[in-house]
């Protein structure tokens, strides 16, 4: 079985790749809640205002936030459609496995049977 997808390698890379950081877990965690923007994010954690924005930068690069100009601001915004794409990817590989560990199931009662 194939495990067919609407995300390149680059992206899946992407994507899991900025979830493997806990602070850009929470960022996406805060702005999934409501948009917020870089300043506010920056005043949660203690981490310099760059470092925040570099978290942000690289959850913007995997499509998992936006990021818009409002005045002064920069307000980020979490895409869940992202978070779905990923999600129908773990679905997807958990259907391949829960497969192969139904074909063992058989397999070991095949050999019960004998």
């Amino acid at each position: 079985m194939v495990v067919q997808v609407e995300l390149s390698d680059a992206e899946v890379d992407r994507i899991f790749h900025a979830l493997a950081d806990a602070t850009r877990r929470d960022i996406l965690r805060r702005t999934l809640i409501g948009e917020a923007s870089v300043s506010a994010l920056a005043d949660s954690y203690e981490m310099s205002f760059a470092a925040v924005q570099k978290h942000v930068a690289v959850l913007e690069g995997a499509g998992l936030v936006t990021k818009e100009p409002r005045g002064r601001e920069r307000i980020v915004r979490a895409e869940p459609e992202t978070i779905e794409r990923a999600r129908g990817l773990l679905d997807a590989y958990a259907e391949l496995w829960r497969g192969r560990i139904d074909r063992l199931d058989a397999l070991f009662a095949d050999d019960e049977k004998h």
